[in-house]
């Protein structure tokens, strides 16, 4: 049972980016959609719990929900760039890489030899996992420009993500205490990173079809919370990670992304090297 509840991140986040997909619309309606949908999510939650404030707790995490939207917007501009199948393992082995150092260098993670061995070799395989995911075969002009849009797109989401989980996890708050506060930086995140650009309704059919699968991100992360403490923090995470094979292949078999053979077998093998990466760091945090 506690291995089932530390599948549901996984499950949630996995299937989220292929939802999103299906549903359509632009980035800016995709992140309100799903901003308003953690938020509801959130205030059903605050319901039933309660949570501990402080003037810090309340502005880091809403200073965090504000990452997140960075994080996330960027995330669905780069599965229009390159497509949900190359996005998700290359901003998966990125989130890895920059939370992972900030570990080291902030707060002095893998504290002895071993595990700084374990975490770079991890950090080592997640890179050669990332490099193996965007390889073309037959590369040309278009595809190639639209690769590196997605990359820089995706530094920028990784950016987000990073201070998203390292501003909470500076200041110590309980993911208990930061959900419904975060979820009002995610929310009012999403309107001021949607201000200007073209013009394009912020509120359409799409927008508010797109408030599910930001309740399915919730529900991960609220899974997440009740997993670390089932099964330990190391092992939670580690199983978090496998969302990135749902939504790598749901986004070949599922949204039609083309790849050919040699593509295929090499977005497999580094999609292996990144959850075999995440697993490696998940220990050597433990």
């Amino acid at each position: 049972m506690n291995i089932l509840v530390a599948l549901v991140p996984a499950l949630m986040w996995g299937v989220m980016p292929l939802v999103v997909s299906k549903i359509g619309g632009k980035p800016k309606q995709q992140i309100i959609g799903t901003a308003l949908g953690a938020l509801i999510f959130a205030v059903f939650i605050f319901l039933f719990t309660e949570p501990h404030y402080t003037a810090t707790i309340l502005i880091a995490s809403f200073v965090s929900g504000g990452f997140w939207s960075l994080g996330q917007m960027n995330q669905f501009r780069a599965f229009t760039q390159v497509g949900v199948s190359k996005t998700m393992p290359i901003s998966t082995g990125m989130q890895l890489v920059g939370t992972s150092l900030f570990g080291v260098f902030a707060f002095h993670e893998w504290g002895t030899t071993g595990k700084l061995i374990l975490g770079f070799s991890a950090l080592a395989l997640i890179i050669v996992g990332i490099f193996m995911t965007s390889y073309e075969e037959h590369k040309n002009a278009e595809s190639s420009n639209n690769l590196k849009k997605g990359i820089a797109t995706l530094i920028v989401s990784s950016i987000g993500y990073v201070g998203y989980v390292v501003v909470t996890r500076f200041f110590d708050i309980s993911g208990w205490d930061a959900i419904l506060p975060q979820a009002v930086g995610m929310v009012i995140g999403a309107f001021l990173f949607t201000i200007g650009g073209k013009e394009e309704p912020r509120f359409t059919k799409e927008t508010f079809l797109t408030i599910i699968p930001g309740m399915m991100w919730a529900t991960g992360n609220l899974a997440l919370l009740f997993s670390n403490k089932m099964v330990g923090v190391a092992t939670g995470f580690s199983l978090s990670q496998m969302g990135v094979v749902l939504s790598t292949l749901g986004g070949i078999l599922f949204l039609g992304e083309k790849k050919t053979k040699k593509e295929l077998v090499l977005v497999l093998l580094g999609v292996v090297l990144v959850l075999v990466g995440g697993t490696m760091i998940g220990f050597a945090k433990s």
